[in-house]
């Protein structure tokens, strides 16, 4: 693997993924046993609402490959002593020297794994992925990545709840919620028009509705136009909302339905924070996008040459973005996390 590796490299002219080697004839050398990342530094981790603005910064130490290379970098956390088997990414970036996220988006990342309003014992890691050229079908692009995680750290978090509205006649137990208790809330829910439904505060007793982005106490039922999947924003200091079809679908040549509508609908796991579908794909290429439109906000794929720092681990929300290649025909797994700034997703073979 390591000859195949440096012959690899050598053809492709180490255009992309050696930031370092700019003299003609440098020698390169991919060290057989990478140094991993280290994480250093980590901030306090008692979360509390009020200090949700504030900004924690994380610092590490890159991966060394042997030389300087292009990485993207996540910090995942999971139950102390379960050794990453099911994990949460709380952050993801191209550096890793000063990762900074706020205290609520922390939060309520952590809270999708562990319980609010009470402290656990997480392990995290440093976990780095190397950047190579997309596209070529060599080791280190698209699903076959070179990963290597850092040596895990006990801490231990506290979490706190987030204020919620629930849901009233939707059909489903559903909310959402105000990542900084400011009055504003967001969520994604599921939807049909048979169902009107208001929202609760289960705090105050307070009961909403409305019509025409218009918010109202004790105000008319939302009405959806679409059956589906929906992102609600609410501002009840300002009596406002949003709510407009927000359907996550995998499209392209290798699925069902090829490059034309209507995509294959993803479902959201309000737990996980994640979408996800079991789909039977060809073999060929795929795509994310929203709403069955390329402009619905959402156009998810992979980089190229020139932005070799694309990849499933860090996809690229742009027109220009390439297809992501499926190499075998079969039953198929597909997450996908949609953050604050990043997105990443996992095509899993059944």
């Amino acid at each position: 693997m390591k000859k195949n590796i440096l012959i690899y490299l050598t053809f492709i002219g180490l255009t992309a993924l050696f930031t370092s080697c700019e003299k003609d004839g440098e020698k390169i050398t991919f060290l057989s046993d990478p140094i991993p990342p280290v994480i250093t530094t980590i901030p306090d981790m008692t979360l509390q609402r009020s200090n949700g603005n504030s900004v924690l910064e994380f610092v590490g130490t890159p991966v060394d490959p042997g030389f300087t290379a292009s990485a993207a970098y996540f910090i995942d956390a999971c139950a102390a002593g379960t050794a990453f088997a099911d994990f949460v990414t709380v952050w993801s970036g191209s550096q890793c020297k000063s990762m900074k996220i706020t205290v609520s988006d922390l939060n309520g990342a952590l809270i999708r794994k562990f319980p609010a309003d009470a402290s656990s014992a997480l392990d995290l890691r440093l976990r780095a992925v190397l950047v190579v050229d997309a596209g070529t079908g060599a080791p280190g692009t698209g699903t076959q990545t070179f990963s290597y995680n850092s040596e895990s750290k006990s801490v231990t978090a506290a979490l706190y709840g987030l204020p919620r509205l629930n849901l009233v006649g939707s059909g489903i137990n559903q909310k959402i919620e105000s990542a900084l208790g400011d009055g504003n809330y967001m969520g994604y829910v599921k939807l049909d028009p048979a169902n009107p439904f208001t929202l609760n505060n289960p705090d105050d007793g307070k009961n909403y509705g409305g019509s025409a982005d218009v918010l109202s106490v004790n105000g008319p039922a939302f009405v959806p136009e679409v059956t589906g999947w929906h992102k609600l924003t609410v501002d009840v200091n300002g009596l406002t909302y949003k709510l407009v079809p927000f359907r996550v679908g995998l499209i392209g040549s290798a699925t069902p339905n090829g490059w034309n509508a209507p995509d294959q609908k993803m479902e959201y796991d309000a737990q996980g924070g994640f979408w996800h579908i079991t789909v039977n794909l060809v073999v060929g290429h795929v795509k994310f996008r929203t709403n069955d439109d390329w402009n619905g906000g959402i156009n998810l794929g992979i980089g190229d040459a020139s932005h070799p720092e694309y990849t499933t681990s860090n996809l690229w929300n742009n027109g220009s973005s390439k297809d992501i290649p499926i190499d075998a025909a079969g039953n198929y797994t597909v997450k996908l996390i949609i953050g604050t700034s990043t997105y990443s997703c996992t095509i899993t073979k059944n």
